[in-house]
């Protein structure tokens, strides 16, 4: 009997520049500039969460392709000018735009992730959706997340499965919701899938828009959702040509962690940084990761 095919998955983080790993993920004295290829020696993937606020210079694409090694898997937000401002309308020049900067990416470049507002409903804005899918420029991995549940159409699965458009799976859940999150409505629309573990972003902000929280250890332990959505996966790869799982912090409080755990229950191992990778010195301990 031959054997059942398996499509690789690749585990990392929503972006790397998060100053509250200083001491747990990163060296204390690492400047900023270093941390993409200090992240690169433990992860294969990163969602890239700067390129919505602005398209990245050909040269600083360039450079992240430059220090990550052959084979990493680079995800990258549209930018928020194309998704929530133009809201998919008249967004040809930005989207050129955004594609040339990107461009030196390479074949490190996994998707290109069309993230839609809350107020983006079909009722409204299915024909801009079903113009823009149209016209994306061929030879790109595309992924569209919905933030309104009215998307979850049939329809609407069946579009994006025409233009071979993954429609990435976001498990926004609240805690007392989490164990159910894998088995919502996630239509396999391409040969690529994208799951973000993103928590309850409502309980993220204060209303002066300031964090609550500091992401440096574990918070809220998802252990049960975790195994669930390793069983989702598991089901799922041998349909599909390759996943792509990024851990935000507020899914469990630190998202190297969570990614090093779902890893694990899917017989992945995941190393993270050794006390002494951190502080050299000796002088101090690393942090306790768990509460």
């Amino acid at each position: 009997m031959a054997a059942v095919h398996e499509c690789p998955v690749s585990f990392g983080t929503c972006a790397w520049t998060h100053d509250d790993w200083r001491g747990v993920f990163y060296p204390e004295h690492l400047a900023p500039s270093g941390r993409l290829a200090w992240y690169a020696r433990f992860f294969g993937a990163v969602e890239v969460d700067s390129t919505f606020y602005h398209p990245p210079p050909p040269k600083v694409a360039a450079h992240w392709a430059e220090v990550t090694p052959a084979g990493f898997r680079f995800s990258c937000k549209v930018p928020r000018e194309i998704t929530h401002e133009a809201k998919l309308r008249d967004c040809g020049e930005p989207l050129a735009a955004f594609l040339r900067g990107i461009e030196p990416l390479g074949e490190k470049l996994a998707c290109l992730l069309i993230q839609l507002p809350p107020w983006f409903a079909p009722q409204h804005d299915e024909h801009a959706l079903r113009e823009f899918l149209r016209h994306l420029p061929a030879g790109f991995p595309w992924a569209v997340e919905f933030r309104d549940h009215a998307w979850r159409l049939p329809r609407i699965a069946h579009l994006l499965e025409q233009h071979s458009v993954c429609w990435a799976w976001s498990d926004q859940t609240t805690l007392e919701g989490a164990d159910a999150a894998a088995f919502d409505f996630h239509p396999r629309t391409a040969p690529l899938a994208v799951i973000r573990l993103m928590g309850d972003q409502s309980t993220k902000y204060r209303p002066d828009g300031s964090l609550i929280h500091h992401y440096d250890r574990l918070r809220w332990p998802r252990t049960a959702s975790l195994e669930n959505w390793a069983a989702k996966i598991q089901v799922e790869r041998e349909h599909l040509r390759e996943i792509l799982v990024f851990a935000n912090n507020h899914f469990e409080g630190f998202s190297p962690l969570t990614a090093q755990r779902l890893a694990g229950m899917l017989g992945t191992t995941l190393a993270l940084p050794r006390p002494a990778e951190l502080h050299p010195s000796g002088k101090a301990a690393q942090p306790e990761l768990w509460d």
